[in-house]
């Protein structure tokens, strides 16, 4: 059996000769959660399609839990659960009522969907809610209801599109604590986001996504050691200080003045340790340092150093394109 419950192996897919995914390839590992991060349009909901064998790979290969996404599509449906960019519930149906449909749809017996889907409500902390019509639960607890339903057929495997997408910071947050748990539990899980801070949080590796292709993947600080260094900020008290204590810092690092005149902006590494040698060599010297602080590289940092520009949420002609793969996929 192989150790990867995903394989993509040269992923590609047109529209209407637009291309969409540009051989895309990666491999997700048995209980990783593998994020899929890029701009709205980049194509990680046309691969997360393919791989769940909603639309057909214009190239390449899919392979989930040990299934060809072409040749053996009902096999892999067996095998996954999906959430959904957009909600698909029944809104005027409770969840026990969503959950035994979705049940049925699986073939499981009633008695084992009764048992697994108290078992999944009290998870997700919906059990309370069990007998409500989901047209009374507010958008986090649609997430939370609808991450409990893709696992009620014991996925090996599970795909979540932008599952925290137009969610208030709370209910973010309860999701996202629903998904580390999922995590510790070893379920895999593939996730599709375009929120730097996600990524980071929940994911073991990232794949970066842009314009149909894969530009950068490791884990997340694998990815952020390559900006190289922390970036601290030294506000000094004057310009001419300011010009001092450029002089000063250079040995620990690439160093610049700021636009304001005031501020010296130097990348090392480990600022902690380098911040406290700085500003004893600036009073030995006579320079005044009136602030000091410092960033840790992030996500965005590396999407800025691979494109030369921050993650965007939508540009231009790309809109034009997520509404065409709406319209392909019936949403």
């Amino acid at each position: 059996m192989s150790s990867y419950a995903i394989i993509a192996e040269e992923l590609r897919k047109s529209f209407n000769g637009f291309e969409a995914v540009r051989g895309v390839s990666f491999k997700v590992r048995y209980g990783e959660v593998y994020g899929f991060l890029g701009p709205n349009g980049a194509g990680k909901t046309t691969t997360l399609s393919m791989l769940t064998t909603m639309i057909k790979p214009s190239g390449g290969r899919g392979i989930v839990a040990g299934y060809d996404v072409v040749e053996n599509p009902v096999e892999v449906r067996k095998r996954i659960g999906v959430v959904f960019q957009d909600p698909t519930v029944d809104r005027d149906l409770t969840a026990w009522q969503n959950m035994m449909i979705h049940a049925s749809i699986y073939g499981i017996p009633r008695s084992d969907a009764e048992k697994r889907a108290r078992e999944l409500l009290e998870f997700v902390e919906l059990d309370k809610f069990a007998h409500k019509p989901l047209r009374s639960y507010s958008g986090g607890m649609i997430r939370r209801f609808e991450i409990a339903r893709a696992l009620l057929a014991e996925p090996e495997v599970v795909f979540m599109d932008e599952p925290t997408i137009g969610l208030d910071p709370q209910a973010r947050a309860k999701v996202w604590e629903v998904i580390q748990e999922l995590k510790r539990q070893g379920v895999t899980v593939f996730l599709t986001t375009h929120y730097m801070d996600e990524a980071d949080r929940l994911c073991d590796r990232i794949a970066v996504i842009d314009h149909g292709r894969i530009i950068a993947e490791g884990a997340p600080d694998e990815l952020k050691s390559r900006v190289g260094g922390d970036t601290v900020y030294l506000r000094a008290i004057d310009s001419d200080s300011a010009k001092k204590l450029l002089a000063l810092v250079s040995e620990y690092g690439e160093a610049k003045l700021a636009a304001d005149n005031v501020t010296v902006v130097l990348v090392a590494s480990n600022a902690p340790s380098k911040i406290p040698q700085i500003i004893s060599s600036a009073e030995r010297a006579g320079v005044k340092i009136v602030e000091a602080r410092y960033n840790r590289p992030s996500l965005d940092d590396v999407f800025l150093l691979l494109t030369g520009r921050r993650l965007r949420d939508e540009e231009g002609d790309w809109r034009i394109w997520g509404r065409l793969v709406r319209s392909r996929l019936g949403r």
